[in-house]
């Protein structure tokens, strides 16, 4: 079947559920339905819908269907010395590039180069309509409609199936270093934003049980220079490789938890926000803009003092799904999302409260 064809009989699929009051549940290699609530409807399979439709290295930009495996897009960067900057976690073989772009989740170099939404430059999806919409396009400095696709980031597909997406793409770095530094988590959160402020090459940092954890990134003279002046143990690259690798793909001992799985929460914060002294076991990302910890404690009690400190929690792994799994919304960001799910999906067919309630 040509892929004109099979988004003709997804056309008809979608408009069918909305005559008749079906929920579909859009869904790729599978491999992030632990995120968000539980899952409604019958499934959508989108791993038909494959292929690299435009890569132009010179322009850093590619243009690829949904339903292609996320390696195979990376593969293809990385022989030509690109890739996607924003790092998207995999958590299995099967991620595709739509699933990648719905879960809206990026791995240890976000902090430096920014999310997901910050690298999409247009998108084509199917509507709750039926119909076939275009936002965007293929090159940088075309802004028509940009905002309006990169709200498909994070929307785990409550909005449209997804079609195609085209995405700015980054060279790698030509040399990277990473360092190990010994202090409590105070300090290493004081000295990340110190760093911050300063024009240093660094790309990614973790911080658990006493240790920070730097990558730097960039041409070698910059990154040379910054290994001598910021001193620390210097991490062997096969082991610091493994290690953000692990981070990213959260298949480090730390996101293990206990057994049975204990809740894993996800907190944002500003990055120089106080440590936020919940006990348990903890990991701080991002400058410390992102920190993981492991609680039982009630969802209210965490909400409570993260968002005393300016951020907001989502339970990201195990726990109860049925309930809040994001940050309950303000009244006015309450209103937007339901504007924009009539706007995008008016009778609700595509993974209804995989969201929020009601959405």
């Amino acid at each position: 079947m040509s892929v004109d064809d099979l988004i003709q009989q997804w056309r008809e699929r979608v408009r069918d559920a909305a005559a008749h009051g079906r929920a579909l549940c859009i869904r790729g290699g599978g491999t992030k339905r632990f995120y968000g609530r539980p899952e409604l409807g019958e499934p959508l399979d989108t791993r038909a819908c494959t292929g690299i439709i435009n890569y132009e290295p010179s322009e850093l930009v590619v243009t690829v269907r949904a339903g292609t495996p996320l390696a195979e897009l990376e593969a293809e960067l990385a022989a030509r010395g690109q890739m996607l900057a924003f790092e998207p976690p995999h958590f299995g073989p099967g991620a595709t590039v739509g699933g990648c772009v719905a879960a809206g989740l990026a791995g240890p170099r976000r902090a430096a180069v920014g999310g997901v939404r910050d690298f999409i430059l247009g998108a084509r999806l199917i509507d709750g309509r039926g119909e076939v919409l275009r936002f965007g396009g293929e090159v940088m400095k075309n802004v028509a409609g940009y905002d309006v696709s990169r709200v498909l980031a994070g929307s785990l597909g409550t909005l449209g199936l997804m079609l195609d997406v085209s995405l700015k793409v980054l060279p790698k770095p030509m040399a990277e270093a990473s360092l190990r530094f010994e202090m409590d988590e105070a300090a290493a959160l004081h000295q990340l934003n110190a760093w911050g402020g300063q024009p240093l090459p660094i790309s990614a940092s973790a911080w658990q049980n006493g240790i920070l954890e730097l990558r730097l990134s960039g041409a070698a003279a910059a990154v040379d220079a910054a290994v001598a002046r910021l001193g620390g143990e210097r991490i062997p690259d096969t082991v610091a490789d493994a290690r953000w690798r692990g981070l990213r793909e959260q298949t480090e001992a730390f996101f293990a938890g206990a057994q049975p799985p204990r809740p894993l929460w996800r907190l944002s914060l500003p990055s120089d926000a106080l440590a936020i002294e919940l006990g348990d076991s903890q990991l701080v990302e991002w400058g410390g803009a992102q920190r993981w910890l492991h609680t039982d404690l009630p969802p209210e009690t965490i909400r409570a003092r993260v968002a005393a400190l300016g951020g907001h929690a989502t339970l990201f792994r195990n726990g109860a799904r049925e309930g809040a799994v994001f940050h309950p919304l303000t009244a006015p960001m309450l209103t937007l999302q339901r504007n924009l799910k009539n706007a995008f999906d008016p009778v609700g067919v595509f993974n209804p409260g995989r969201l929020y309630e009601g959405l």
